[in-house]
């Protein structure tokens, strides 16, 4: 077998065709919106991404997207997040996915970063075969997923709930067509971001500014469509519900919304204020057409994993998956 004349550099917004049409050859459907959103949100914000191409004889053979993320689903340190690596056909098995990942791992240790994370449908057999080779192990944590329909008049009050709310609310609360009555929920501006940082602070007790102004970046700047909520009582705000909506992330074929972050000023705990954010976030989904929406949550979190099942949320059918470096 020929030995290839691998080389790894940044990738650039001039790749993005070669890239589609690997992603294309791979899986038998385009998803050119994903590639450009993901390439367009790198260059506005090239700090928070880590994009790498494999050429050989200046054609782009294989590539790799990261973000870096801190403080998504309660996280308190920098990980670097896989959510798309690909391989072209004419290369696959010469070591291109796994010469990918080392550069990817030189890169994040020089920024004192040491984790990599990633999520995989536990089908994709061959997937999981290549994480696994690369170092990869199962992740202390659970993804779970519900369909996005209108919650049903079933959710009950969970006496004793904890007051941090990231990843979802457990503060459970009542019935969710009362609880969006009684606390009117509008879609988050940009002029809300003080608001949700005091909340913040109150719930655990020291400041996430740098995070929440991020947050903040990507849903007015990065997303396509705005989905995050916050809810009003008293004439302020009172609770928030960060979340997104992606076509293509983990090389999911449905369009889904991921729930990042949501918090309740805890002297509003219940008082419907979680349950109402919830509720209004289903509602806005289904119109549109918004097949699922994801979380994750950690395999100790009993109280919280309690509220999710309660609310329709079950495990997915995917893996989360973490990398330590030295």
């Amino acid at each position: 077998m020929t030995r290839l004349n691998l080389k790894m550099r940044p990738l650039v917004a001039d790749d993005l065709a070669q890239v589609i049409a690997i992603d294309e050859e791979n899986t038998g459907r385009s998803r050119k919106n994903f590639f450009e959103k993901r390439v367009a949100a790198a260059l506005n914000e090239p700090k928070q991404f880590v994009y790498i191409a494999c050429v050989c004889n200046h054609e782009v053979k294989g590539y790799l997207l990261a973000r870096l993320q801190r403080g998504e689903f309660g996280g308190a340190r920098t990980v670097a997040v896989v959510d798309d690596i690909g391989v072209g056909r004419d290369v696959q098995g010469q070591g291109v996915g796994r010469a990918l990942m080392a550069e990817l791992a030189a890169i994040i240790q020089k920024k004192c970063i040491n984790e990599i994370r990633s999520q995989v449908d536990w089908a994709d057999q061959g997937m999981l075969r290549y994480f696994a080779a690369t170092g990869f192990h199962l992740a202390p944590r659970t993804i779970y997923q519900r369909v996005t329909s209108y919650l049903d008049a079933t959710v009950q009050e969970d006496e004793g709930d904890p007051v941090e709310i990231d990843y979802s609310d457990p503060s459970g609360d009542d019935t969710a067509a009362l609880s969006r009555d009684q606390v009117p929920c509008r879609s988050m501006r940009k002029t809300d971001l003080a608001a949700i940082i005091k909340i913040d602070t109150k719930i655990m007790g020291f400041d996430r500014s740098a995070y929440y102004s991020r947050k903040m970046a990507e849903i007015v700047e990065e997303s396509g469509v705005r989905v995050s909520l916050v809810a009003e009582l008293d004439d302020h705000v009172v609770g928030f519900v960060m979340a997104r909506v992606d076509f293509g992330e983990f090389g999911r074929t449905e369009p889904s919304a991921i729930i990042d972050t949501l918090g309740v000023d805890p002297g509003y705990a219940h008082k419907h204020v979680g349950s109402a954010l919830l509720s209004q976030l289903m509602a806005n989904l289904t119109v549109l057409r918004t097949d699922y929406v994801h979380t994750e949550v950690g395999v100790t979190q009993l109280a919280l994993i309690g509220f999710l099942q309660d609310n329709g949320f079950e495990p997915a059918q995917s893996l989360s998956l973490t990398q330590s470096l030295p």
